[in-house]
């Protein structure tokens, strides 16, 4: 039967790939920092405080402070392509799309800031995609990390009244697909730098501890992957002693320990002056890694006494990392392509 000649036109199905990663503000200034801290901090799976108790010290305190910090730490590391985060998830998207083909069409998301993952949803579905895969792009597991972006596609599926099927990406922290791109990307990084660590620090984002008792696995996935990358790297770097901390604490709650800060201090305090950073929780260089790791790190460990100092580069758009991230996708899609 033929369409009717007043029937708008019905776009063929197609798949859909969105990856996601945590966010960013949409300029280095106060202003934008501020707006992207007022969503992101007032996700209660970000933080886990009564409101009575922390809306007066959110509202009254950190956003009247903390803004201009932490735009003047986006200052150092934005470009003309905007932060290292969006360039770089973007980036990833171009790779992948390039890497399917025709097999689906691959756009990003933030779970923060722009572009919002309601909006690029329903932008693939407006282009035809009525199966979808979301890829929250965080190996390890936690509840303010992947399962809020769970929390935002069920937000944006009650808002459609033709919603697309979904799937989601799985966390992949111990996937063996994972532990050798590490692998393969942090040796290729360690082979050309011009000096030989003694020790290479594995840096996890933080997370209260009182996560971990309440049964977030967050911290166990972080410390499977520093055990498997280690035990990954030992043939090839035999002599690299490999530990594990955690950056970014926030506020005065006790927080997954031992801080990354302190063992930098510690390291060289004790006489180590050859130290390499790796981030391997995250799938993107971040503020996180180009800032506080790699500016304010280094100065840490050289202050301390450490003379080399060396912040290895994420996954981002590596020929291991986009290896790897293809053929997650691409078992993630089974069945669908």
């Amino acid at each position: 039967m033929p369409r009717p000649a007043d029937h708008p036109a019905i776009a063929a199905p197609k798949i859909g790939v969105l990856l996601v990663n945590l966010g960013t503000p949409d300029a280095p200034d106060a202003a934008s920092v501020r707006r992207y801290l007022k969503e992101f901090l007032s996700d209660r799976r970000v933080v886990e405080i009564p409101r009575l108790v922390w809306w007066p010290i959110l509202n009254g305190i950190i956003l009247n402070t903390r803004p201009k910090k932490s735009a003047h730490a986006y200052s150092q590391v934005w470009s003309e392509d905007g932060s290292p985060l969006a360039a770089i998830t973007k980036a990833q998207a171009l790779a992948l799309q390039a890497r399917l083909g025709d097999d689906a069409m691959v756009d990003w998301a933030m779970r923060y800031g722009n572009p919002a993952i309601g909006t690029q949803i329903e932008a693939l579905k407006d282009q035809g995609c009525e199966r979808i895969l979301v890829a929250p792009l965080y190996p390890q597991y936690s509840g303010a990390t992947t399962a809020t972006v769970i929390d935002a596609l069920g937000a944006q599926l009650a808002a459609m009244r033709w919603q697309p099927a979904l799937r989601t990406l799985p966390p992949y922290y111990d996937d063996p697909l994972h532990i050798e791109a590490l692998r393969a990307d942090t040796a290729r990084q360690l082979a050309a730098l011009d000096f030989v660590p003694e020790v290479l620090l594995l840096s996890f984002h933080g997370m209260p501890e009182r996560t971990l008792h309440l049964g977030d696995p967050y911290h166990c996935q972080c410390r499977k992957t520093a055990r498997l990358l280690a035990a990954a790297l030992a043939p090839q770097f035999p002599d690299l002693r490999i530990e594990t901390s955690f950056q970014s604490r926030f506020g005065r709650a006790k927080w997954l320990e031992p801080a990354t800060d302190a063992v930098l201090a510690a390291e060289a305090q004790n006489g180590t002056r050859r130290l390499a950073i790796a981030a391997p929780g995250f799938s993107a260089d971040c503020l996180e890694t180009r800032e506080e790791l790699a500016i304010r790190g280094k100065e840490q460990f050289v202050e301390a006494g450490g003379t080399q100092f060396a912040a290895l580069d994420c996954l981002n758009t590596s020929d291991a990392g986009m290896a790897m991230l293809e053929a997650l996708v691409r078992r993630e899609l089974a069945g669908w392509i």
